[in-house]
């Protein structure tokens, strides 16, 4: 059976202190709120504070995750981490492909793809971003683009390789807009998603993935969004960095 996540991507913000609070305040709200048994809570910090998440995530009720990793072993790479050496501090997931990194960054799906293989080489599950901007999705080839990213990015792996991966779907035109997709919007390209995993790896592998929604996503709206058969749960933004909405969401399957 496939897992409910939801996954806090703080990107760049808080102070060590705020983090270090942010943390505490989820873990008081995680004592009194039981998570359900198929729910998967896991924090993606900005990488200087991933050593004092992982602390905390020694007795509590969340993994941790890196919010990017280098695609190469190791080397002259200023600035940059690489898969080693988050495997070597036990970190467990790390998000790939975010928007953000593509739109900024200049990230091509070849190196998500090369990423992507970092990671699963280190035995660190991927969580591998895919999405339309505002110009496709008005033009109609939100799900061109969704099957561009996963096949160029991802195609390449096994089957077995395949299962490791947690997939998220952010509709890139309601990430900080307010927007969000309507449950039927969601529905629509999750549903899509798994079915073009299908086609490539069969029906059982497919049906073993986590797909998550990460566009806008917050306590008002996460019931209705979950409840749908292909959505497993949420790539959190800005909520995330709220411990009561964040820890809500997670109850909200």
């Amino acid at each position: 059976m496939r897992k409910n996540i939801v996954a806090g991507n703080w990107k760049m913000n808080k102070s060590f202190d705020e983090a270090d609070e942010l943390v505490n305040g989820i873990m008081e709200l995680l004592e009194k709120k039981e998570l359900g048994k198929n729910t998967l809570m896991i924090l993606c910090p900005p990488f200087p504070y991933l050593e004092m998440v992982s602390d905390y995530s020694n007795d509590s009720y969340f993994m941790v995750g890196a919010q990017n990793v280098n695609d190469n072993d190791k080397g002259a790479y200023t600035g940059e981490v690489s898969a080693g050496m988050l495997a070597s501090m036990e970190i467990e997931y790390c998000i790939v492909g975010h928007s953000e990194r593509r739109a900024y960054y200049g990230e091509t799906d070849a190196i998500i793809a090369k990423k992507v293989d970092q990671l699963l080489k280190n035995d660190i599950r991927p969580i591998v971003c895919c999405g339309e901007v505002l110009e496709e999705r008005e033009a109609g080839k939100q799900f061109d683009v969704v099957k561009r990213q996963i096949s160029e990015g991802l195609f390449h792996l096994s089957a077995e390789q395949f299962k490791s991966l947690v997939i998220a779907y952010e509709p890139v035109w309601a990430i900080g807009t307010g927007k969000t997709a309507t449950p039927e919007q969601a529905q629509e390209i999750h549903a899509f998603i798994r079915q073009t995993i299908a086609e490539k790896y069969g029906k059982d592998v497919a049906d073993e993935i986590s797909i998550l929604y990460g566009g806008s996503c917050k306590p008002s709206n996460a019931k209705e969004l979950f409840a749908n058969p292909d959505v497993d749960g949420g790539l959190i933004g800005g909520a995330a960095l709220q411990a009561e909405d964040f820890v809500n969401i997670a109850m909200s399957f």
